[in-house]
């Protein structure tokens, strides 16, 4: 038997309307794939990992919990984007305001040494959007995590 490594492959936000995120997700560019999984689930290429849109209730039925009450706020987790340049953070964040979400928090330096800002998407997930100069970025967006 095979060691399965410790890594993310998908990651799944429950949603209250499916066509209306995955309308948002396409608008800020991900590229939805697998459609013959039927209309129930939404996934999305996202660099080293799967981006998957499942509604909140079918959710929470899945994993076997609660699907109410719903935070109102903060939900203890973030999903990050990171950008090769302070101003690409900017245009992501404009991008994301114009596809429906909302911005938290104004691109600005931060007390790490690099330049970020959060959007909510419609369901409230909090996205990081951030040029970090620490973690250098693969041509096609992932990180790479100095030793």
């Amino acid at each position: 038997m095979t060691e399965c490594h410790a890594h993310i492959s998908l990651i799944t936000l429950g949603v209250d309307d499916l066509v209306r995120s995955a309308r948002f997700y396409e608008t800020l560019g991900f590229v939805r794939k697998a459609r013959g999984s039927g209309e129930e689930v939404a996934f999305f290429a996202a660099g080293g990992v799967v981006l998957a849109l499942f509604g909140w209730d079918h959710l929470a039925a899945d994993a076997m919990v609660p699907s109410a009450p719903r935070p109102a706020g903060f939900r203890g987790s973030a999903l990050a984007w990171n950008c090769a340049t302070p101003g690409e953070v900017d245009q992501v964040l404009i991008r994301a305001a114009k596809a429906g979400g909302h911005v938290l928090k104004t691109a600005r330096k931060v007390f790490w040494g690099g330049y970020s800002g959060y959007f909510a998407d419609p369901d409230g997930h909090a996205w990081e959007v951030a040029h970090n100069p620490h973690f250098a970025l693969a041509s096609d967006g992932r990180l790479t995590l100095p030793d």
